[in-house]
């Protein structure tokens, strides 16, 4: 794939509070996902990677987003790249206002390899796909995209399913309810955030997958919230992000389960659910039982949909 980088000396950069700055540049590059653009600028500092494969890398994660959505969530958006010390890709945050942004640090020394087997990205350009909430609703915006980041890399064919459900086997019981838990909403601690969302994400695309007869999943309802409108650009009431869901699979699971696991812990028996849907780990070796009862609706989670 061939990009296009322009040299500039400085470019601005909006830091964590909305004030705006200039920061040297190192070049900048634009790309085209699915019929909208990313403004890729790499910030000052050097990176053993050639650009040419960062692109590469950014170009893949957003396909692979625009692919789980059935459209890019945003039509303009900004990637900072920020070249630290070390390796690998070391953290990123998203932002709505006052433009959509996504800056990414990534170590001097990362190699492509490094940034194959990255999650990071992907996981922030899903945040893009949402309305922003309340702060107390923080938890739906990061177990969405802690739920779909591997998700679309599967149906991306970037990552297996049996990578997917063994990690969802070792991460989520860091979401289930601890002494003194009080909801989703009113639980503020990072297993409750990040694993605790994701388990409300992956409770609701079964439910809806059992009541639709699989017809319908939670990819449905969150395209139908994002077509509607709803992105990282927009401040909305929750209850009205999951009303449009609910509407677009003909179930009301998102707003039932919401008001059941917002205010009170609920516990999930997860040994159970992982034997229903056919998911064993033995060790680093994930087994699926083809002959489970929910095997379909496992399968479906990862085959994803077309358009």
């Amino acid at each position: 794939m061939k990009y296009s980088i322009v040299l500039l000396s400085t470019f601005l950069l909006f830091d964590a509070y909305g004030s705006l700055q200039a920061a040297d540049s190192a070049g900048t590059a634009k790309l085209e996902i699915a019929g909208s653009t990313l403004d890729v600028v790499f910030a000052s500092g050097e990176l053993d990677l050639p650009h040419t494969k960062v692109l590469d890398w950014i170009s893949r994660s957003a396909h692979a987003v625009a692919g789980y959505y059935g459209r890019f969530p945003v039509r303009r958006a900004q990637i900072t790249i920020i070249p630290v010390a070390g390796s690998g890709v070391r953290s990123g945050k998203s932002f709505g206002y006052p433009y959509v942004r996504v800056r990414i640090s990534i170590g001097r020394s990362a190699t492509k390899e490094d940034l194959e087997k990255d999650w990071m990205l992907v996981h922030e350009l899903v945040h893009l796909a949402f309305p922003s909430v309340n702060d107390m609703h923080h938890w739906i915006e990061e177990g969405i995209a802690t739920y779909v980041e591997p998700i679309a890399r599967a149906e991306a064919g970037q990552l297996s399913a049996e990578k997917v459900w063994g990690d969802l086997v070792h991460g989520l019981p860091q979401g289930l309810p601890q002494a003194g838990d009080r909801g989703l909403d009113y639980t503020s601690t990072w297993g409750r955030t990040y694993w605790g969302g994701a388990l409300f994400c992956l409770l609701a695309d079964i439910e809806i997958r059992k009541r639709t007869q699989n017809r319908f999943g939670l990819q449905d309802a969150l395209r139908a919230i994002n077509a509607a409108g709803g992105s990282i650009e927009v401040s909305w009431e929750l209850r009205r992000a999951f009303k449009i869901g609910d509407d677009a699979t003909g179930v009301p699971v998102l707003t039932e389960l919401y008001e059941r696991m917002r205010a009170a812990p609920v516990d999930t028996e997860l040994p159970e659910l992982w034997r229903s849907l056919g998911v064993a780990v033995d060790g680093r070796i994930v087994i699926f039982d083809e002959q489970a009862p929910l095997a379909k609706e496992r399968r479906a989670i990862t085959a994803g949909r077309s358009g």
